[in-house]
């Protein structure tokens, strides 16, 4: 009856939060003895990572070595002469992205920064995108603030083709960054299910307080470091495009709603499949913990 109770609760909390309000397919959760996992998860002050515990250099931080996936070797050669993009950010086709999810420092009245903590909304604050290899990105996080964020580093928000082609590589009929249409468990960060359900448990209502508690994205086996998961790699060296966070792009609707993509790391086919994965079901507005970005530039000549 416990595995029951619990797919119950992650489909509740998908069409609670939208995940699953543009497709009712079926699904099974994929967490078990949520009990036992909440268990694990301490209520006390939150952690600050590492990266964000002391003031934040550059505005760009230049990223360690990547893992390449052997077809990245081909790309390379392709882009050899190709316009300079900033560090941390891969060249691909006529523009600019970064290699990892965001996460982001604190703006004051004179620009200068100071850490901010991934498991916390940026509500009523000037946050400036950061992009490194070995960090937890920010969530909670919405459209708006995810397109201040990118310009504040001197970006914009990708737009939801440039995010597309990222993620495939050169085969555009490639569904996952790793290759071909079929889902391989465990290559990326997705397929886990609910937090809400984790943390909650029997009393998981999935309203806006809930959704946005800093908790949801410090259970063990949650949200993933940037770069963790060296399987989730594009053919042009961009990490987690499918999984770990929903990621915002560009587009608006008629209808004020914003666009993310590529799942979470609790799903990632619920409204599509890994690269094809798009939610259309909030404001630009809207935050909660599975919302992340990474920003785009044009690149130099």
């Amino acid at each position: 009856m416990s595995e029951r109770r619990a797919g119950i609760a992650l489909c509740l909390c998908l069409f609670g939060c939208g995940q699953a309000r543009e497709s009712r397919a079926a699904l099974v959760s994929l967490v078990t003895e949520p009990k036992a996992l909440a268990a694990t998860i301490s209520p006390g002050p939150l952690s600050v990572p590492e990266h964000a515990q002391a003031r934040a250099g550059n505005a760009l931080v230049t990223t360690t070595a990547q893992t390449e996936p052997a077809s990245f070797e081909a790309v390379k050669r392709a882009s050899a002469h190709a316009p300079a993009c900033p560090n941390g950010m891969a060249h691909i086709d006529g523009y600019c992205i970064d290699r990892y999810e965001a996460y982001v420092v604190e703006l004051d009245a004179s620009e200068h920064e100071s850490a901010h903590s991934p498991y916390l909304p940026v509500d009523g604050l000037r946050v400036r995108a950061k992009v490194a290899d070995g960090v937890l990105p920010q969530g909670y996080i919405s459209q708006v603030q995810a397109k201040a964020a990118c310009e504040n580093a001197g970006k914009r928000l990708c737009t939801a083709p440039e995010l597309s082609l990222a993620c495939r590589g050169p085969n555009h009929s490639a569904t996952y960054p790793y290759g071909g249409n079929k889902r391989q468990a465990g290559k990326c960060n997705e397929g886990k299910g609910s937090a809400v359900s984790v943390v909650f448990g029997s009393a998981a209502n999935y309203g806006n307080v809930q959704l946005n508690d800093p908790r949801l994205n410090q259970w063990p086996g949650g949200l993933a470091k940037t770069g963790a998961y060296a399987d989730s790699v594009s053919p042009f060296g961009v990490y987690d495009l499918v999984g770990n966070l929903h990621e915002w792009s560009a587009e608006v609707a008629p209808n004020g709603h914003g666009f993310f993509h590529g799942g979470f790391y609790g799903d990632a086919e619920v409204n599509g499949s890994g690269c094809d994965y798009v939610t259309k079901a909030h404001s630009a507005s809207y935050h909660d913990y599975s919302t992340g970005f990474r920003c785009c530039s044009d690149p130099s000549e």
